[in-house]
């Protein structure tokens, strides 16, 4: 070949399969979708909402009809999320452990160890951990660390799972991290010699990434093109252990090659020129072709394993998005550890969630559900605000009883709304988006829909108000109100649930669970009974693995700031029982059931004031907690920081106040009244550490 000229084809195809097939754990968090596209919309902000999305329709093969995709005033981001599911341990209130089958975190730690959701933007979730070297030196071992602070490489080295006390005071330094535990970059996207393509001429053709990229060639000898857009230069090292002619610079003199084997923008051309000999690559069949290292969704399992191993939370991981987000949760099923017998498959169920397909659904009937060794991708969007829950679907009196439940809830769009525009207007503003429309058959106030023949939907709960108010945005609200009516300063989720401890004892020793002797005697509020409701900042519990895990990072502790408005997003998730709360001192506002706003078809808001509130299971509630007359006027003690105001919310239900037992257990909660608070950390900023508003007692 040395005074012939050659054309080299790689088959991008080839390429690009052999990752998939060698891996089972992946994520998925794009930063570009049909209905968010990039070019229209930064997808790791929430946009200002100013009117429902432009939509036009994208011709089908030269035809009309196609589907519909925005244009313009694109509303909404993109989050994501990954969780595993597995088992773990929580502690009760009286010290006992109790087994879980459950759900873990594996992204936004941080946040989740803060009480926060874990849903992040792409620009969050897609981000490796800073890789850190630890020892070196002769004879030592280097541990390449890409694990979040607290996660180590290796379970043994682990003092504390996944955060240690130090690290929970500094989660707020610019070194959080809150992306998905063990992205990594992918696989070498690897080809052998046999799939490269020869042919004739005096130009070369070989496949390149679009941005910034390096191809290598790896087996017995390297060999390196350095290829950037617009490249100039191509420039190949000389190896030893490949045939003599390797070596040179090679001119590039086109780009977006037209070719039959892979798209003509991922190719370009170039004179090899008279000096430089381009060898036989039949010469060296071992050699094999590896293209640019990209974070793609790949994980690497090692991590997987070591953080979602035995590191089950009760409630499970917190999810929240906004209305118009499209949410990307990833569950990865990392098995049961303490009952190896069960090849248990899980799903997510979003319970009374209008999905998009009933293939995310989560119910293994109409949907998919995950083996161990898997993940899954579901896909949601969020076109209704509110309170909701997930939990798993597989065995469902088991699988929740155990633990596997968790809270959702969904923001509205009036949280996106200028204080310079009228809610009222904004929320009439909405009855365009066609997803949310809340239209009434000849309503004068929405001229633009007045003339319509067709009848109230009656699934429709934001109508617009009956009375129209000078409200305006720039607060924070519970539903797409459109008077203002929801808006509150801070908001806590409020999981009510309880566990036979029986039932989970038997589940980890290998017996048959008896389901129809089932009788809770733990009573919970966020996977904790009294006293460990009141105290502040995430639980551990040591596990089964000798290592200490912090299962139940859901603080019940409840701060309102002086003459504020908390909103409890209240669910019950038992399987057995009702649940009541009552609350001493503060009213009880009740403005949503089951992620409905209370109002008629009229606009009339059906809102009550209560002391108490019931729930069974599977349903859920909005409560305004009022402490608006609560200011440091009526109040001159609450001038301080550190001298709350101390309320109670507790069951009337005497059974529910104890773990079978006297003195300690039950769902009993303390209600503070703060100088201050910060609605990202639910505390007084002020606050002197170790008192009641104060983030920690530490």
């Amino acid at each position: 070949m040395a005074n012939t000229r050659c054309w080299i084809f790689v088959g991008l195809l080839a390429a690009f399969a052999a990752p998939a097939l060698a891996q089972s754990f992946r994520v998925q968090c794009p930063d570009d979708t049909i209905t968010h596209p990039s070019r229209l919309n930064d997808n790791n902000a929430e946009p200002t909402y100013v009117g429902p999305t432009q939509y036009g329709s994208v011709p089908v093969n030269g035809t009309s009809g196609g589907y519909q995709t925005p244009t313009a005033n694109v509303n909404g981001a993109i989050k994501c999320q990954q969780i595993s599911g597995g088992d773990g341990y929580a502690s009760m209130g009286d010290g006992t452990q109790t087994y879980l089958f459950s759900f873990g975190p594996l992204s936004g730690l941080s946040d989740i160890a803060l009480g926060n959701p874990g849903s992040e933007f792409p620009s969050v979730f897609n981000k490796r951990f800073p890789v850190a070297v630890q020892g070196g030196g002769p004879g030592s071992t280097l541990l390449v660390n890409r694990m979040p602070p607290g996660y180590p490489t290796n379970v043994a080295n682990a003092s504390t799972v996944p955060l240690s006390s130090t690290q929970l005071d500094s989660l707020n330094s610019p070194n959080t991290f809150n992306g998905a535990v063990g992205l990594d970059y992918n696989v070498a996207n690897t080809v052998t010699i046999y799939d490269i393509t020869q042919g004739p001429g005096g130009t070369a053709n070989i496949a390149a990434g679009t941005g910034a990229s390096i191809v290598t060639v790896i087996g017995n000898a390297p060999l390196s093109l350095n290829l950037i857009p617009n490249v100039s230069k191509v420039v190949i090292a000389d190896q030893p252990d490949l045939p003599a002619g390797y070596a040179g610079t090679w001119t590039v003199s086109a780009v977006n090659i037209p070719n039959a084997y892979f798209p003509e923008t991922f190719a370009f051309q170039y004179d090899r020129g008279s000096t430089t000999v381009l060898a036989e690559v039949t010469e060296s069949p071992d050699a094999t072709a590896s293209f640019p290292q990209a974070l793609d969704g790949h994980v690497d399992p090692r991590q997987i394993m070591d953080v979602g191993v035995m590191n089950g939370n009760i409630p499970a991981p917190l999810m929240a998005i906004d209305e118009d987000d499209e949410f990307f949760l990833t569950l990865t099923n990392v098995g049961m550890i303490m009952r190896p017998d069960l090849f248990e498959q899980h799903t997510v169920h979003f319970h009374g969630y209008p999905n998009a397909s009933s293939f995310y659904d989560g119910v293994p009937d109409a949907s998919v559900a995950i083996n161990i060794a898997a993940s899954f991708t579901y896909y949601y969007l969020a076109p209704d605000a509110g309170t909701y829950f997930w939990h798993c679907h597989i065995t469902p009196p088991e699988h929740l009883q155990m633990g596997m439940v968790g809270q959702l809830f969904v923001r509205p769009r009036q949280n996106r709304v200028l204080p310079t525009t009228t809610l009222n207007s904004a929320l009439v503003q909405q009855q365009g988006d066609l997803r949310t429309a809340c239209r009434r058959t000849g309503d004068t106030a929405l001229p633009a829909i007045a003339a319509t023949a067709s009848p109230p939907d009656i699934l429709c709960s934001n109508p617009v108000p009956a009375v129209a108010t000078a409200a305006t945005g720039g607060g924070t609200y519970a539903y797409n109100d459109g008077d203002g009516s929801t808006r509150y300063d801070v908001d806590y989720p409020l999981q009510m649930h309880g566990f036979d401890p029986n039932f989970h004892f038997v589940g980890m020793t290998f017996n048959p669970e008896g389901f129809t002797d089932m009788k809770d005697k733990y009573f919970l509020l966020n996977g904790r009974s009294y006293p460990d409701t009141v105290t502040p900042g995430p639980l551990q519990t040591q596990s089964s693995d000798a290592v200490n895990h912090f299962s139940q990072p859901l603080s019940s502790i409840i701060n309102i700031p002086a003459g504020g408005k908390a909103l409890l997003r209240i669910s019950n998730l038992n399987v057995s029982e009702y649940h009541t709360l009552a609350s001493l001192g503060i009213p009880m506002q009740v403005i949503g059931y089951n992620a409905k706003l209370l109002r008629d078809k009229a606009g009339n808001n059906l809102y009550y004031t209560t002391n108490s509130i019931t729930l069974g299971g599977g349903e859920s509630l909005d409560v305004l907690l009022d402490a608006s007359a609560f200011t440091t006027t009526a109040y001159p003690q609450l001038g301080s920081d550190d001298t709350p105001l101390v309320f109670y919310l507790y069951t009337p239900n005497l059974d529910h106040l104890s773990n079978d037992a006297e003195n300690f257990g039950g769902q009993l909660t303390e209600v503070h009244i703060c100088k201050s608070v910060d609605p990202a950390t639910k505390a007084d900023p002020n606050a002197t550490p170790g008192t009641p508003c104060a983030r920690s007692a530490s």
